[in-house]
């Protein structure tokens, strides 16, 4: 394979490809991308108690829809093996304030990758877990995902590898390093230093594919519980227009941390023309307390190929379960993006 056939197809195998990008610099095997997208549109509805039981609005709101700003780069080393860098900033774009400007670091890592012997990467990038375990279920832009998302014992000082796909299986393996050096004893936690490790496997074949994850969810940062989290998580695409999801999520229950839970979800999405659907439904039990229900619904209408409107609702806990309207309890968003 040639040095920019090569860059290419390492390029495609970064994380999760966005859906525009415009290439800077594509000459003698190293190749630079731009990419992002800007995101707005109104929300509203949702809880009317936060998590502390105090009474908030949820009244309409103009919001910034987790616009981005990216870079990816990558250079061909030998003919299998390539250096590859992510660099991506998060950004509150409808606000004019200069602190509401890039408020995140949201992708910073570089890494290998052969085709031979696999992808090695460090630094702060979604979960191994979520790349190959959770992501069908990741089709909404705000509030519909209910199994672990992107941050789940990653982003910073993490370092992963994954394997070529061989017959259809992928595995990986990750870990990330809570690190207390310097901190006075005042500051320390007292979980002390910790690493957490994550691991799985996915087979994908044709239409199907189906991810098994392991995650060791260490207290840190207000969440986790010190005990292990599985997924068993797959999606099938009956037609080009239609596919389905179905999974299901376990964590152990912590005596001092609680955390314990059973999730189960299905969903599907439907796409015709410049239209897509998308509806899910999950069961929660969490330990200890009442067994619910929720959903999440979208639509998504392609203008052209970089801009796109939509509209989502979700609701935490469906009407079959309680007893007050739906109402005032489910969260809608509509908007518009460009990519780029």
């Amino acid at each position: 394979m040639q040095k920019k056939q090569l860059a290419v197809a390492v390029a495609s195998l970064l994380s999760i490809s966005s859906v525009q990008a415009t290439t800077l610099y594509d000459q003698e095997g190293t190749k630079l991308d731009i990419y992002g997208r800007i995101a707005m549109g109104i929300a509203g509805g949702g809880p009317e108690f936060d998590s502390a039981g105090n009474k908030v609005d949820d009244g309409a709101e103009f919001v910034d829809v987790y616009s981005r700003l990216g870079f990816r780069m990558s250079q061909a080393i030998t003919s299998d093996l390539n250096a590859f860098g992510r660099l991506e900033w998060r950004f509150t774009g409808d606000e004019r304030n200069t602190d509401q400007g890039f408020n995140e670091i949201r992708q910073s890592y570089i890494g290998l990758a052969s085709k031979q012997y696999g992808t090695l990467q460090a630094g702060n990038f979604d979960s191994l877990y979520y790349q190959f375990v959770s992501a069908p279920f990741d089709v909404y832009l705000d509030r519909g995902l209910l199994f672990n998302s992107t941050g789940l014992q990653s982003r910073g000082d993490s370092i992963g590898y994954y394997t070529p796909e061989l017959n259809g299986f992928t595995s990986f393996i990750q870990v990330k390093h809570y690190s207390e050096r310097g901190l006075t004893a005042a500051k320390q936690s007292r979980e002390g230093e910790v690493v957490a490790a994550q691991g799985g496997i996915r087979y994908q074949q044709g239409p199907f594919k189906i991810g098994f994850g392991a995650v060791e969810n260490v207290v840190r940062g207000g969440s986790g519980n010190g005990e292990m989290l599985y997924g068993l998580i797959g999606a099938y695409s009956l037609t080009d227009q239609l596919s389905m999801r179905l999974g299901a999520e376990t964590q152990d229950n912590s005596d001092t941390y609680g955390g314990g839970f059973e999730t189960v979800g299905l969903g599907g999405t439907y796409s015709t023309g410049p239209w897509s659907f998308t509806a899910d439904y999950y069961n929660v039990d969490p330990e200890g307390s009442e067994e619910s229900n929720a959903w999440a619904a979208g639509a998504y209408y392609k203008v052209s190929s970089a801009f796109d409107v939509f509209v989502e609702l979700a609701d935490g806990d469906a009407p079959s379960v309680r007893k007050e309207s739906s109402a005032d309890r489910t969260y809608w968003l509509t908007g518009a993006r460009y990519h780029f």
